[in-house]
């Protein structure tokens, strides 16, 4: 992973994510455009906390590692230009978490001899709109999907909620998988709410292949969802039918125990994102555990911060 030593001429081919270009200058310039964002980008800006004397006023190594959901080790080489090849997945997720508009992201994906996603596969841009708008949304859990549900961000208070996700890795961060596969979410279900939330995603899933049939990920996706989940299989093949609507949900937090939250999903034009929204009913007793919740939160993120640097 990373950018090898190659020159500067262009290998262009037609496939979105092949390479682009090669080249050692390209390489030292991808970890010094990483650097100089990084530089700019402030933790309060990025939903983080500050937590003690910091020399600069931009993002550490280790937080980019936290909120692109990948090894400090990996971001330091990339940045030195010691790493090659970084995968068009975490190009993507350096761009999210360094809260890249258009150009810049394209830019990015160009410095690591990659093409940018072309209109045939699923969205994962984070616009900076939608940035601003989770900015005013701090005391809220709030979680960005893209239209295969794959979680692309999730600010502190939903990892307080739902579990910490900066170390989930591929399919673990696609919550059809999480649900019908993996190991499951912090989310109670009755067993009529569980048949009407599978159908749901799955057809919302399968309405997602048929807008982006070039996918090569969604359909590796769907794929390995056929072979590891009847529940999947059947629900695929039945040509089930189901859409989103905001519902009441009882999340089981291991500290705080169960919360009675509105969940609502929330859907951006043009870009093909899903927000999901859990917001309590203010004056009850939800309300206050996700008030206390974003303390407890912050908390540990600052804890675990000091931990990786000591």
């Amino acid at each position: 992973m990373g950018l090898s030593a190659r020159a500067w001429h262009c290998q262009y081919q037609a496939r979105a994510g092949g390479p682009v270009h090669s080249g050692g200058m390209a390489s030292t310039e991808f970890g010094r455009t990483v650097r100089r964002w990084r530089d700019r980008v402030s933790p309060e800006a990025a939903g983080l906390p500050v937590g003690g004397h910091r020399r600069a006023a931009g993002l550490r190594r280790e937080e980019l590692a936290l909120l692109a959901g990948i090894s400090v080790d990996y971001v330091t080489r990339l940045e030195q230009g010691r790493a090659s090849n970084p995968s068009e997945q975490i190009v993507e997720a350096l761009g999210r978490a360094l809260r890249l508009s258009g150009t810049e992201r394209a830019h990015l994906f160009h410095l690591a001899g990659l093409v940018p996603p072309g209109r045939g596969t699923v969205p994962a841009h984070i616009t900076p709109g939608v940035h601003r708008m989770l900015d005013r949304l701090t005391g809220t859990p709030v979680a960005v999907f893209d239209a295969a549900w794959n979680l692309l961000l999730a600010n502190p208070l939903y990892a307080a909620l739902m579990g910490d996700p900066s170390g989930w890795r591929g399919n673990e961060r696609n919550a059809v998988w999480r649900n019908l596969v993996g190991p499951g979410t912090h989310v109670r279900h009755t067993p009529e709410a569980r048949r009407e939330f599978e159908t749901t995603v799955v057809a919302d899933l399968r309405a997602t292949a048929r807008r982006y049939p070039a996918d090569q990920r969604l359909r590796r996706l769907v794929e390995e969802l056929r072979a590891n989940s009847d529940r999947f299989a059947e629900l695929w093949e039945s040509e089930a039918v189901g859409h989103h609507e905001a519902s009441r949900k009882t999340i089981d937090h291991p500290q705080l125990g169960p919360l009675t939250l509105d969940c609502d999903v929330l859907s951006v034009a043009g870009s093909d994102l899903r927000i999901m929204v859990y917001t309590a009913e203010p004056g009850t007793r939800d309300a206050e555990q996700v008030a206390l919740l974003g303390v407890i939160g912050t908390q540990t993120l600052v804890e675990r911060g000091a931990a990786e640097r000591g």
